[in-house]
This record gives C-alpha cells, structure tokens and sequence, in this order.
C-alpha cells in the first residue's frame, strides 16, 4: 500500500506524523473528509461516520477536523434524530475548535438543538446564549442571519415583542436575498401585527410577496395579508354559502367536531361512526381509530390527531389516558413545546400535560371552550362570568372580553370556539337576546364580524366551527349532516 494512504498505522504514529509532517497531515486528512462526503451523498452513514472518526483520529490538528465533527453532528441531529449525540459533538467542536471558519455554524446548530429540546418560554437561556456568541463572535458570517432568527423566535416566544422584532429584521439585512430572508421578514411582519402595528404587519407581508414572489413562503404572505384586510379593515357582513362543500348535502353521519391545523387542514368527527377524519378535496380520509364520544380534537405538528373523551386522551390508534381528575373537558390544544393545555368545565384551572414532566395546573374560570393564538396563549370562554378571556404564553390573564360587548345584544352561553394562525377567534354562541350566532374577534378582544343564525336563514343543530384562511368560518351541522360556510 502507498505511503501516501498509511490506513493501518496506529493511531499514536498518525498523530505524531500529524505534529512532524502538516502538509503532508493536511492532504491526508482532505482526502479522508471528501472521501467520507462521499459516502454521506449516497447514503452509506456508516462508512461515512467511520471515515471522519479515522480523520478525526489521524489528523486532529488539521482544518478537515472541525468540519468533519460538524458533518457528524448534523447526521445526528438530521437523519439519526439523536440530538443528545449531535450535541456531544457540537461541544467537542466548542471546546477545541473555536477558531475554526466553521465554529459558527456548530454554535449556531447547537443553538437550535437547544431551542428545539426546551419545554417553555424560560428554558431558551441556553440556546440564546449561543445564538448571541454567535452574533458577537462571528458577525459576518452566514450563520450570523440564522442565529439572529433563532434570537427573533425566542425573544417572541417570550413574549419580548421589541427584541424579537429588531432581530427578524437583522437577519434579513444581514442577506436580503439568502435563504432565510423571505422567512425573516414574514416573521418581523408578523411580530408587527402582535405590536398593534397592522399598516405595518401589511407592508413587510406586502415585500414578502413582491420580493420573494417564488418563494412558498409568498403565498403564506398572501393569505395572511387578505385574511387580515377582510377581517380587521372592511368587516363585510356574513353572506351564506351554503352546504360545503359545494353541493354536499346530508352527507355526514351527525358531525360534532371540526378543528383546523395552522396550515388549514380540516378535521371531522363523525358521532354515529365513532370517526375522526380529514377531509380533503371534498372527501374524507379516516384518521386513527374508532373513539366514542370524543369532546375536542388537536391536530398535531407531525400530521396526527389527538382525541380527547370527557376524561381521557387517545393518541393515534393508542387506548385512552386518563387525564388525573379531569371528567368533564371541554377544551384543549397543543403548543410548540409540546404540552397540552387541557380546560373542564367544573375545573376553574387550565391543566397542563407537558411531554416530559409531571402535569401543573394555572388558574383560570372554569371554561366552556378554548382556542389557541399565535402569542402562545390561549383564548377561553367562561360561560359563569360570561367573558372571553385571552391568556399569555405562561397563562396570565391579558384581558377579558364580556359576551355583549360589541354587539347589538348580549349572548349567554358559547358553544364553541375556534381560531386562525393570525390572532382572530370565533364563537359559536347562543342564548340571551342575542340569540344562536356567529360572532368573530380579533387579537385586541375587538368585535370584527357578527351574524345570527336566524338572520342567515340557517335552521339546525350547530356544534363546531372552524375559521378558513380566507376569513370564512365552516359550520357543523348535526341535525342535518351537514357542513355550511359563511363568507
């Protein structure tokens, strides 16, 4: 074998060759990097992984090494889902390579492993101190923009408008046309719209989709643009479409539930069939199993629905899970960190079930209803006080809207609630002067469109409703088998 290709020396002698000889260390070590880039582009993992640990090993001195530990690191986090092993790397490559061209992509990597991993708000110290190093360390890099993102999210999760805002716009002046510019400013649009700041939020979304007009990112803009002009600036009235979709009437066997996930896929709950399903181009596919008497459904972020009964969970095709004393639900949803936020009503609390960790309770009215917003938080209905409160990330009380006011009369009960990915929330309600009815918020508590079913000319038992990306709200029908859409 070549003296060139020393494969079955020790490693003591490739390490002292690698002291003695760095040029030659230097062709060794780029020749072991590229051989293992090979393997990795067709997907032999192993012999790729076993190649960077030779170089690692041979040539640890060499410039190949940190970008070796860093090519491992990103199978760990990317294919192997391992994050613990990704980040063991990703220390080493701190620790020992910090001046390495390439330390600010594991920094900011290990800053995102770190995001992804925490439970709430106030675990993301960690992970925005390496977006920060990343910032003040190695500024004119690439990664600096995705580092400045990460600080936008997590400032925003935290409910730090300012910050997250200075941030969203930082990473997109660093590279206004990289990969990640289009998503910044989408974002600090968005961070605008929870400032109050709607002119704002519309002209940054505006850019979005002149700028990046490619981009899948520019029709995310447009929805959330027109959603926002129809519901927030003209305020048409509710016009009835009719059964949707179009033409399907009597079609479902007594429909209870219907919920939405943020990139608008629509879920039913059949109550005859014991089925959940997603409905697609006007057809349905069933989703899990059979449940009876399920009370609320939570789309996942993996595609899945969960199923809550009066007292239980059902995940996937999995038996129920008792909720503790929880027996009465009546709300629930799923957030970014994964913990579930579950309201009963004859419980005044909200409980939380996070994915790791024991279940803790904050207090809340005893809820009817909840709906998630893109702050975090929750908005809720409590029909004992008869007021819609919207809730912060960490369950405090913002402000609480009473069930008349903006309207021409009071309503008495809500019969459920539903929200858009922007901040908007509606109510189907009933009771009082005001009678059966739709009535939809926006993120300030603010009345924005209103509507008798009476006066629609709508005659049925309503039990659900979901608001679309268009700023219709679709109807569930029990007594008719029937979904409507108002528009």
């Amino acid at each position: 074998m070549s003296a060139a290709f020393p494969w079955h020396r020790p490693a003591a002698i490739l390490l002292l060759a690698a002291l003695a000889a760095p040029a030659q260390d230097v062709g060794l070590a780029e020749r072991l990097y590229y051989s293992g880039e090979r393997a990795y582009a067709a997907k032999s993992y192993p012999e790729a992984l076993g190649t960077w640990q030779q170089l690692l090993q041979a040539a640890p001195l060499s410039p190949y090494a940190p970008r070796a530990l860093l090519r491992m690191a990103h199978y760990q986090a990317e294919v192997a889902h391992q994050p613990a092993a990704a980040l063991a790397l990703l220390d080493r490559l701190k620790a020992d390579y910090l001046k390495s061209p390439v330390a600010a992509d594991g920094l900011l990597l290990r800053g995102t492993l770190l995001a992804a991993q925490a439970h709430r708000p106030a675990d993301l110290q960690e992970a925005m101190a390496e977006f920060h190093r990343v910032v003040d360390l190695f500024p004119d890099t690439p990664a600096a923009a995705g580092a400045h993102e990460g600080l936008g999210q997590a400032y925003r999760d935290q409910g730090q408008w300012g910050p997250a805002l200075q941030h969203f716009i930082e990473a997109y002046r660093l590279h206004p046309e990289g990969p990640l510019a289009a998503r910044a400013l989408l974002e600090a649009g968005e961070t605008l719209d929870l400032m109050g700041d709607l002119p704002g939020c519309l002209r940054l979304l505006q850019r979005v989709r002149s700028t990046f007009p490619k981009s899948p990112l520019a029709a995310e803009a447009a929805w959330r643009m027109a959603v926002r002009v129809k519901l927030r600036l003209l305020h048409p009235p509710f016009r009835l479409q009719g059964p949707w979709p179009e033409g399907r009437q009597k079609w479902l066997k007594t429909p209870t539930l219907l919920a939405s996930d943020p990139a608008g896929a629509l879920f039913l709950y059949q109550n005859s069939l014991d089925q959940a399903s997603r409905l697609v181009d006007g057809a349905l596919s069933p989703v899990g199993a059979s449940v009876s008497g399920a009370r609320v459904l939570v789309p996942t972020p993996s595609d899945d629905l969960w199923i809550l009964t009066r007292n239980s969970l059902v995940k996937d095709a999995g038996n129920p899970t008792p909720l503790g004393a929880l027996n009465a639900i009546t709300g629930a949803r799923l957030d970014r960190w994964g913990t579930l936020w579950v309201v009963d009503s004859k419980t005044p609390a909200i409980t939380l079930f996070p994915a790791d960790g024991a279940p803790r309770t904050l207090p809340a009215p005893m809820a009817v209803a909840l709906a998630p917003l893109p702050t975090g938080g929750v908005a809720l209905a409590s029909d004992t006080d008869r007021s819609l409160h919207f809730l912060d990330a960490e369950g405090q009380p913002h402000q609480s809207v009473p069930y008349g006011k903006g309207l021409p009369a009071p309503f008495k009960y809500v019969l459920a609630l539903a929200s858009d990915p922007v901040g908007d929330v509606a109510a189907l309600v009933d009771g009082g002067d005001y009678g059966e009815g739709v009535v939809v918020y926006g993120p300030d508590g603010t009345v924005l469109r209103q509507t008798t079913l009476k006066a629609l000319g709508l005659s049925g038992r309503f039990t659900s409703l979901v608001l679309d990306h268009s700023g219709g709200v679709i109807l569930c029908d029990r007594r008719n088998d029937t979904l409507y859409r108002l528009d």
